[in-house]
């Protein structure tokens, strides 16, 4: 079958992205490795949007929470991914989780029957040159990925991906912390929290006691490098290692003081709205609850509450803020999109909803048409703005959809009421948008 559109990688972004294309009428062809000769370390199987690690979409909660948000778009958007995950629910509480083999089984037979694709079992070494959207994953394979490098200058997309925890603004005790830079260099940049002595050693006990996440089999010998070394391991060094680096004191007065603390932990704006910080040189293999326990000991961060937290990881990923323009084409090359968790979403319904937004502007463009992105304060188009130049090109780490990447609701609320404001006004603003923009194939 000859084609309007081709789909790199038939995983969860790239299933969506092709369902999306098909409803619309437009011919796809879904190019998938696996079932082909070759596979990924992680998968198990050649299924379509197999789920290789959690079988969990996360909160399923539409009022107080981003991802459930998220969730209730996805599904205003037709989603085949948020359609069959609740097809193949099973007991989580408030969280939607899904039974992985029927969840994929499901998904597969709706693609592969679908008359306007054609899934074939083949591996893709070089970017094509007509309309493709690549939704390859954090396991993109090597010569892909070289491809990728060669075309948009990148060094490399296979490493290890240093994560610093990310902290909501306002839930940090700024009767505690302060805002200065070393030496008053730059002016108020960071958010400083002071440790004394007796904290700073009790602390860098903690991250040498504390629990660690182990590597997986394919992480074993992807170094990671001296630059992003985990926090725990340089508190293994020794005592003061910690001090000589990421929590050095030196040239930041105290105001309340005079002085320079013992230790300081460093936080650093994180996006244009200036909702996320994220904590400086704290890349880390700790456990998630061990992160929240230990990080919630140094004075001002008692009650953060995090946007995400740590991690070091072999991941794939573009720069997409430098490299990718407002409708997801690659600038250098822009028949090209890219879609996923290649993109630097982190998470399996944000990998979706981004694969629907490329389908979507694949599609018009295909029509002559030109579709306006989803409105920020959507969860969809926060996501979006944040992958296309929301986040910040030189710190840029792979994110979960949040309420920090959307613009600050206004007014004074509670935080389960402040919550339910994001949410009710995305709504409104997303049947705004729709109004604008839906098509009746796609209704």
């Amino acid at each position: 079958m000859s084609f309007d559109i081709q789909i790199v990688g038939g995983g969860l972004a790239g299933s969506e992205a092709a369902w999306q294309l098909a409803q619309d009428g437009f011919r796809v062809r879904l190019s998938e490795m696996r079932g082909g000769g070759d596979s990924t370390p992680a998968h198990e199987t050649d299924r379509l949007a197999e789920m290789v690690c959690s079988n969990s979409f996360r909160s399923d909660d539409a009022e107080h929470n981003a991802v459930g948000l998220l969730h209730q778009e996805m599904r205003e958007l037709s989603s085949l991914i948020m359609r069959a995950g609740d097809e193949h629910r099973v007991p989580a509480g408030s969280a939607l989780a899904v039974d992985r083999d029927g969840f994929a089984a499901e998904v597969t037979r709706t693609i592969e029957d679908h008359e306007n694709i054609t899934v074939v079992r083949e591996r893709i070494d070089a970017l094509p040159d007509h309309p493709t959207i690549v939704a390859t994953g954090p396991l993109t394979g090597s010569r892909l990925a070289d491809a990728i490098a060669a075309e948009t200058g990148t060094s490399a997309l296979a490493f290890f991906d240093a994560i610093a925890p990310i902290i909501h603004r306002d839930s940090i005790d700024m009767s505690a912390a302060w805002m200065a830079a070393r030496w008053d260099k730059g002016g108020k940049d960071y958010i400083n929290c002071p440790l004394d002595r007796a904290q700073y050693e009790m602390f860098v006990q903690a991250l040498v006691d504390g629990e660690k996440m182990p590597f997986k089999e394919w992480e074993i010998d992807t170094p990671y490098f001296e630059g992003c070394m985990p926090i725990e391991v340089m508190a293994e060094r020794g005592l003061e290692t910690l001090r000589h680096g990421p929590m050095k004191p030196v040239g930041l007065d105290d105001p309340r003081t005079g002085r320079w603390p013992y230790a300081v932990v460093q936080l650093r704006q994180d996006n244009r709205l200036g909702t996320l910080w994220n904590m400086v040189g704290f890349q880390t293999k700790l456990k998630h609850g061990e992160q929240v326990r230990i990080f919630r000991t140094i004075p001002g961060l008692e009650n953060a509450e995090f946007a995400r937290l740590g991690g070091i990881h072999r991941n794939s990923f573009i720069n997409s803020p430098r490299l990718l323009d407002g409708e997801l084409r690659l600038k250098s090359k822009p028949n090209v999109r890219f879609a996923g968790q290649i993109t630097g979403c982190e998470g399996y319904v944000e990998s979706a909803a981004v694969g629907i937004l490329a389908a979507r502007f694949a599609a018009a463009e295909l029509r002559g048409e030109r579709l306006p992105p989803p409105p920020g304060e959507t969860a969809i188009g926060a996501l979006l703005a944040h992958i296309t130049g929301g986040a910040d090109a030189e710190t840029f780490q792979p994110m979960n959809v949040n309420f920090g990447l959307m613009p600050p609701v206004s007014g004074r609320f509670k935080r389960a009421d402040r919550k339910k404001a994001y949410t009710d006004r995305a709504r409104a603003k997303l049947a705004e948008w729709l109004e604008r923009v839906r098509e009746p194939a796609l209704a």
